[in-house]
């Protein structure tokens, strides 16, 4: 490696921004950007964003750290991406998206075509094969939504690439998806390791659309002259495979030995446990570690993204999340018996994926307090149930280590903690996905030999949060009511289903 090179760069492209670091060989950030896009909601349920903002993005942050330090450009060893996991983009055979929307990974248009299927395929004996139970989020039902709803579109498709493989695309040239990330898609053989012929054949769908499967330390190429032109990066910069953002976190937060378990919260809550084999099971899904192992979760689609609605809702976003956080502490563990069933995007699987966000118990007595540290609490009521089917399965948890931006928050990491009646571990760095992009730039470079000894190196726990012994007792009374108010709502939401139809 030339002297003059010792930085690598960490692209994240989230649901709410893009997000760039230049770090160094010991995994510190040294210039940091970000920029924010939006998400298209044009129906209930749905929900895209344009790829061409996707990049209008990266193009930014780039060249915003680029400008921070001298001579970045040409310090730069590496650059490793990772991105939303599941948004769909459909290729012409120029490389031009066929329509500048992509679904995300919390859209739900999919779900007449993911009920049709399940009417005519048992997906319990589909779970050897695909590792997950069927569900709006992955892409194979994104295809067959364009399939069904806009043949013109599906039919134009010569690729189809998921978020970060389309920027890996628009810096290469070169197409090419993750192990982690095609483990995901519903059209992946996990025991062979590689797509399923008959599983496209039994959607449907056409398998040669699907992209080379690279594990996430290769090499997918490196910086053309067009994106030179455009970012500012050297032509010839390798750039790595990547791989979504979901794995790449917890590969930077320290999360792979088995037992050890991951509360990841950012516009969702992906509560994941490590496991050696995949858990076959109808509500827990399942992706493909980086370095070795599976990953068995279970998410949240409204985790953090419900304290940000009730941010909008309550205050017009003019209070800002400390304020808010201040506010959450003045009420006790409990709120009063103020319960708040997070579902503002319903749920990705199981019997309710129409499901609906409810404050149930309000009184004269509850003020602003009571209501944002219930939807606090809610988040985390909604995770214990999942977590709880995760343990029933025979993988105990040790502890969970917490990342994203829900793990800046230490209330929210106490009342985690108290309701999961699980150890939470925290990260001496705060920015997980950055840190796992710059191990994965490092080892497709050859500058760390192994992702587990580069691990060892660069990742270093910090606090540890127990539960608080007085606040459990309350929660676990407010877990059973919890339960029970998920369970007995059910009937109501078809029945809102029926009234916005009619609408």
């Amino acid at each position: 490696m030339p002297p003059n090179k010792d930085l690598f760069l960490a692209i994240d492209v989230g649901t709410g921004s893009v997000r760039a670091a230049l770090t160094n060989l010991s995994g510190q950030i040294v210039a940091f950007h970000s920029a924010e896009h939006d998400q298209q909601v044009p129906h209930f349920g749905w929900s895209q964003q344009r790829p061409s903002d996707w990049w209008k993005g990266v193009v930014f942050c780039i060249r915003a750290v680029l400008d921070k330090i001298e001579n970045a450009a040409a310090r730069i060893i590496s650059v490793a991406c990772c991105g939303q996991m599941h948004g769909t983009v459909l290729l012409d055979h120029d490389g031009v998206p066929v329509v500048d929307y992509a679904p995300l990974w919390n859209d739900k248009r999919t779900r007449d075509v993911l009920d049709e299927f399940l009417k005519r395929h048992d997906q319990e004996k589909l779970l050897p094969v695909t590792g997950n139970p069927a569900a709006t989020a992955w892409p194979a039902f994104k295809l067959l939504w364009f399939q069904k709803e806009h043949p013109e579109v599906y039919n134009r498709a010569a690729s189809v690439l998921i978020v970060k493989d389309f920027i890996n695309f628009r810096l290469t040239d070169c197409q090419a998806i993750d192990h982690p990330e095609a483990s995901t898609t519903y059209l992946y053989d996990i025991e062979k390791g590689a797509w399923s012929a008959s599983l496209a054949e039994l959607l449907g769908l056409n398998p040669t659309i699907l992209p080379e499967i690279k594990r996430p330390v290769d090499l997918v190429g490196a910086i053309t002259r067009a994106a030179s032109k455009e970012t500012g990066l050297l032509t010839g910069t390798p750039v790595a495979v990547g791989a979504g953002d979901f794995p790449v976190t917890l590969l930077g937060s320290g999360v792979s030995s088995v037992g050890v378990g991951s509360d990841s919260t950012g516009t969702s809550t992906l509560l994941t446990l490590q496991t050696e084999r995949a858990v076959l099971h109808p509500i827990i899904s399942n992706v493909l570690g980086i370095d070795e192992g599976w990953s068995a979760f279970t998410i949240l689609d409204a985790g953090g993204d419900a304290v940000r609605w009730a941010r909008r809702a309550f205050h017009d976003n003019q209070v800002s999340y400390e304020e808010l956080v201040k506010v959450a502490a003045s009420a006790p563990p409990g709120s009063d018996g103020l319960i708040f069933l997070p579902y503002l995007n319903g749920e990705r699987l199981g019997s309710r994926r129409n499901a609906r966000a409810q404050f149930f118990g309000l009184t004269y007595a509850h003020a602003s307090g009571h209501l944002h540290r219930a939807v606090m609490e809610g988040v985390a009521f909604a995770s214990r149930r999942n977590l709880s089917i995760m343990e029933q399965s025979g993988n105990p948890m040790k502890y969970l280590v917490a990342s994203g931006g829900g793990a800046k928050t230490r209330l929210w990491l106490e009342i985690k903690a108290s309701i999961y009646r699980t150890s939470i571990r925290t990260t001496k760095h705060t920015e997980s996905s950055i840190l796992g992009c710059t191990m994965i730039a490092g080892v497709a470079a050859g500058v760390y030999g192994s992702l587990a000894e580069t691990a060892k190196t660069l990742i270093q726990l910090d606090e540890e949060i127990v539960p608080n012994p007085d606040w459990v007792p309350r929660y676990e009374k407010l877990a059973a009511l919890f339960d029970e108010l998920y369970e007995d709502s059910a009937p109501y939401y078809q029945k809102l289903d029926e009234y916005a139809a009619q609408r």
